[in-house]
Parts: C-alpha cells; structure tokens; sequence
C-alpha cells in the first residue's frame, strides 16, 4: 500500500499578498506599460466620446436651418437666431462638456490609482 499523500510547502504566507503593480509601472515593465497604455487608452476614447457630443449638437444646428428655413431668419433682439444659437448657446454646451470630462476623467485616473496601488483590498 502507497504511503498517504504529503502537502509540501515551500514558503509560508505572512498576512496579505503584497500588489506589485505599482512598481510594475513605476519600472515601466511589460506589465506596467500595459496598464499605462490602457490609461491612455481610456482617456483618448473618452476624448473622442466628448468630442463626438459637440461635433454631433454644433453640427446639428445648420441641419436645423435646412429643415426649418425660418428659423434661419429669424430675429431675436435684432440680432438673428443662428447668431444666438452659434455665439450664446455654444458656451453653454462646452462647459458642461468640459465638466463632465474632467469628472469622468478624474474617475478613470482614480481607478487607475486604485489599480495600482500595493494595498490589497
């Protein structure tokens, strides 16, 4: 008869698993570049997304004008409308676009930091 199996351990464990991902990126391994790459990557797609939201509102009012003529010609104070919209409620429109990417920004360096941080949760 076999004798019964044996666990044989090499090393033991002290506490938590120690995250190295930091210095992965701060020795900017294989690994580190990778989670660089993916922080570029997620804040240039997050750039075209917010680019996409202006180029797409901008872009739709001289469609406006196309579909609804008068609207063209229409006069509001003196000054015309398609003045209005391009000169006044275009600022408007790039704040709130520039706020929501520096938040959503914000969020994805956090959880980038978050990442790499060495504490195990």
């Amino acid at each position: 008869m076999a004798p019964p199996r044996e666990r044989v351990v090499l090393a033991t464990r002290r506490g938590a698993r120690i995250v190295r991902t930091r210095v992965e990126v701060e020795e900017q391994t294989a690994v580190g570049e990778a989670l660089v790459r993916g922080l570029v990557r997620a804040q240039l797609a997050l750039a075209l997304r917010m680019a996409a939201v202006v180029v797409l509102v901008v872009g739709l009012v001289p469609l406006l004008w196309v579909v609804a003529p008068a609207a063209g010609t229409a006069r509001l104070w003196g000054v015309g409308v398609p003045w209005w919209i391009l000169a006044v409620a275009a600022y408007p429109l790039l704040i709130a676009v520039g706020v929501a990417f520096v938040r959503a920004a914000g969020r994805t360096e956090q959880e980038f930091a978050d990442l790499v941080d060495d504490r195990w949760p």
